[in-house]
């Protein structure tokens, strides 16, 4: 961890002021067998308002259960996604409502054809773990919608899958899918595919179907990212300490419902909390404020042991530009440093406002950058080159320098390095135009591994149903 923003005693005043709101505030939980659960393991529980009012000590063993390592696989077993191994993933978003074709352009509802091309796409971006579905497909009813997505995705990337979950009815549906993927049950949950991802609806409730489908996702003992967006000033506190103490309240109610759920569950913690813009009155995704709630809930979850999971490389911009870089690059430098395991939602266009493949591809660059930046230094009696140096040969004509410079150089794809001239004579290109461009060249060329044809059919026959029973 190189960047640290909380003190160890302002961690531990966090930590109590959220112990302090779910034992006096609590939470809302709008789930009858939960809320029993909740009472038998020690809650308060107010049956009529459907509050729970959590102890400490249910918190701490609920903490102390939790699965606090897992790792998701893609079709292809080698390309994975490691949480709690010190590891740095990066995932698309899980689906948006629209789809910008080009920046500056007319928005559309998005298609199933969106999440094929997003998932495409992700499969050839080198940075990407995790892809995400990018679409919330607008043309199919919502009720078997997640069922169709993911057969869809798993078609067109080898790489593990993030997309919304909907519902428990659905939920089965997902999992005889990850079953047929897998080969058997066991198998299935050896290899998990993709998550459900628990989100709270700040300030301190949750949702029926977001704790009910977690029954369902129990069966294959999938891992749980718990990630509220509390937004300071409008559902959560004014403040950043404020913001942070309920946060981190709200997930670790999530960690106590995981835990009832299933002793042991893995989960992450999801703090992705954000400022809201009390000019705009929208959420901003990339201001300065959201370094600093990375860095801070990033110590938080680690405090517990837990992977974590951070919004930030995100941009308030709408098309690949010096905004967009700016804040996509501090952003996510800040929480590289600060030691979280995995960093969302990447290819939004402004907060929330789109799916965009060409603010994906500038991401994916700016991912790199940060990579290499993080990357481990070598400090061996080769590399600290003292016979060189001593030899008083000229370094650009060194063995040595020729032997090394590729591992010690980053060689980007898209930012330019080139002399003026050289850049004039080449069409003086701008960030937007060569992201353009290293798109139209993925979408042409990038084609994924294709499914067996018995797993196709497979998956057809799960989708089928899905669609028949739903």
């Amino acid at each position: 961890m190189i960047a640290q923003i909380l003190t160890e005693d302002q961690i531990k005043r966090i930590h109590n002021a959220s112990l302090a709101i779910l034992e006096r505030t609590g939470v809302h939980v709008p789930h009858d067998d939960m809320l029993s659960r909740f009472a038998d393991a020690g809650a308060s529980v107010d049956w009529d308002a459907k509050r729970v009012r959590i102890p400490a000590e249910l918190v701490a063993r609920s903490i102390s259960q939790a699965g606090k390592q897992f790792t998701i696989y893609g079709r292809d077993l080698n390309r994975k996604a490691e949480f709690g191994f010190g590891k740095r993933n990066y995932n698309t978003i899980a689906g948006e409502a629209h789809w910008v074709d080009e920046p500056c352009q007319q928005r559309r509802f998005a298609t199933l054809d969106d999440v094929a091309t997003a998932a495409r796409f992700a499969d050839d971006m080198d940075c990407i773990t995790i892809p995400g579905a990018m679409s919330d497909p607008h043309e199919m009813d919502v009720s078997y919608r997640c069922v169709e997505v993911m057969a869809t995705m798993l078609r067109n990337t080898t790489k593990p899958i993030t997309f919304w979950y909907h519902d428990r009815a659905s939920a089965k549906y997902l999992n005889d899918m990850m079953i047929a993927l897998r080969g058997s049950e066991a198998k299935a949950r050896e290899f998990p595919v993709c998550y459900p991802f628990l989100e709270p609806i700040s300030p301190l409730r949750f949702p029926f179907n977001g704790i009910d489908l977690l029954y369902e996702t129990a069966r294959l003992n999938l891992p749980v990212p718990i990630g509220p967006m509390a937004q300071m000033g409008i559902s959560a506190p004014g403040t950043i300490a404020g913001t942070l103490a309920q946060e981190n309240a709200e997930i670790l109610a999530g960690v106590c419902i995981t835990q009832l759920v299933q002793s042991g569950m893995p989960v992450c913690y999801g703090g992705i909390c954000h400022a809201f813009d009390m000019r705009t009155t929208q959420m901003i995704f990339s201001g300065p404020e959201q370094a600093i709630f990375g860095v801070a809930m990033t110590q938080m979850g680690k405090r517990y042991g837990l992977p974590v999971y951070i919004n930030v490389g995100l941009t308030d911009a709408k098309r690949p530009d010096a905004q967009a870089g700016m804040e996509a690059g501090i952003t996510l430098a800040m929480g590289a440093a600060a030691g979280a395991d995995i960093f969302g939602h990447m290819g939004i266009s402004g907060v929330d406002q789109a799916s965009s493949l060409d603010i994906l591809t500038m991401q994916n660059e700016v991912i790199a950058y940060v990579e290499s930046m993080m990357r481990g230094l070598d400090l061996s009696d080769d590399a600290l080159g003292l016979d060189v140096i001593d030899s008083g040969e000229p370094f650009i004509d060194s063995e040595h320098t020729a032997e090394h410079f590729r591992r010690e150089l980053w060689f980007p794809r898209l930012l330019d390095r080139d002399y003026y001239q050289a850049w004039l004579d080449g069409g003086a290109s701008d960030m937007e135009s060569r992201c353009r461009a290293r798109k139209e060249e993925v979408l042409r060329t990038h084609m994924p591994e294709p499914m067996p044809d018995d797993l196709d059919k497979a998956l057809n026959e799960i989708v089928t149903a899905a669609r028949q029973c739903l």
